[in-house]
């Protein structure tokens, strides 16, 4: 069964930085791909970032394009998101999940098979 473990959230001030790092154990993650998806208080659960386990493609929200980044590390498993330039607007569970059929540029919930329990992020003005 794969799994997948989220963390690096917390609280930071408007304009900070934070890391989350997803390791995923369980499975081999050839040919998937890796999200981050998030969900406010009240809201629907949204894309974020994406990136492929092979190639290493990235893409990304409109709404963080140019301020998170996604990367992973094959060695360890691991698939990160540095956030920058944090806003209020990006408080909210953090998610990473896995998909095994999916299809580019994979920011819907439906093209991921598996979960993290998610980590909770809080910008403050």
């Amino acid at each position: 069964q794969v799994q997948l473990v989220e963390s690096g959230g917390g609280s930071v001030q408007a304009g900070g930085s934070l890391r989350l790092s997803c390791v995923v154990s369980g499975g081999t993650l050839s040919n998937t791909v890796l999200g981050w998806f998030r969900q406010a208080p009240g809201k629907e659960r949204e894309f974020v970032a994406s990136i492929s386990w092979n190639y290493g493609r990235a893409s990304y929200a409109d709404s963080v394009r140019g301020r998170f980044a996604v990367s992973r590390d094959v060695v360890q498993n691991t698939v990160y998101l540095q956030m920058t330039s944090l806003e209020p607007e990006d408080t909210a569970v953090y998610f990473c999940g896995v998909g095994i059929r999916w299809s580019a540029p994979a920011d819907r919930s439906s093209d991921y098979d598996f979960w993290g329990q998610g980590t909770q992020v809080i910008v403050s003005s």
